[in-house]
């Protein structure tokens, strides 16, 4: 009976004892310093993000082909078809001048009756993710 006792006392003190220390685990605050170039960069890149949307809804595509003649394509289309974005994107083995980002295809076809009379071989696509 009085190892029983000491026992009980003696967990009772050592618990006492683990549960009164002061710990200092996760008490300092945390002070982030970053580069002011790094918010400017990450700011940048969420502009050209929101106007980079290649696979959102209808492009007009006027040539598929070799590298040179689309760069010329490319060129050529940019002077006469100043106001619509365009872009040469690859896909193997050709190369392809897509134009626009248009939300719909009735936009797209807008367009389209005015690029096929320079551009005879232009269709519409959506781009696939």
């Amino acid at each position: 009976m009085l190892k029983k006792i000491l026992k009980s006392t003696f967990t009772i003190c050592f618990l006492g004892c683990l549960f009164s220390s002061k710990t200092f685990a996760q008490t300092e605050k945390l002070k982030l310093s970053q580069d002011p170039k790094f918010e400017q960069l990450l700011n940048e890149k969420r502009k050209i993000n929101s106007t980079i949307a290649v696979n959102e809804g209808y492009k007009i595509q006027i040539y598929t082909g070799d590298s040179e003649n689309a760069k010329r394509e490319l060129n050529k289309f940019k002077t006469e078809f100043n106001y619509l974005d365009a872009t040469i994107i690859f896909h193997t083995p050709y190369y392809k001048v897509w134009v626009g980002n248009f939300k719909s295809k009735i936009e797209a076809q807008r367009y389209l009756l005015e690029i096929q009379r320079k551009h005879n071989n232009s269709i519409i696509i959506k781009p696939n993710k």
